[in-house]
């Protein structure tokens, strides 16, 4: 039976996948995987706690504005990468220092 030090390295785990994704790479894409590895982290942990603490509502409810948040910060970061791409017609952002009309 896993017990919540197993949800919590786990998370930790894809955390720091996350966080070096979003440190290593310079494709636009390759920071919002990074982001959302990031955000499912902590969705994972809000949920492990929430089960291990008696099964509160609250730290699902959590997990769904993450989720929501996610998809919002989604919406609006590809917005950002069309908008480099059409400027730039590459998605690196190493390239992208200046981003005007």
């Amino acid at each position: 039976m896993p017990t919540i030090n197993h949800y919590l390295m786990v998370t930790a785990l894809v955390f720091c996948l996350g966080l070096y994704n979003v440190v290593t790479r310079k494709s636009a894409v390759g920071l919002l995987i990074g982001v959302e590895l990031i955000l499912n982290a902590a969705a994972v942990n809000f949920v492990a706690f929430a089960h291990f603490n008696g099964n509160d509502v609250a730290g699902s409810i959590f997990a769904i504005f993450i989720i929501v948040l996610a998809a919002a910060e989604a919406v609006v970061a590809l917005a950002i990468v069309v908008a480099i791409f059409q400027q730039y017609h590459d998605i690196d952002t190493t390239k992208a220092t200046l981003l005007k009309g």
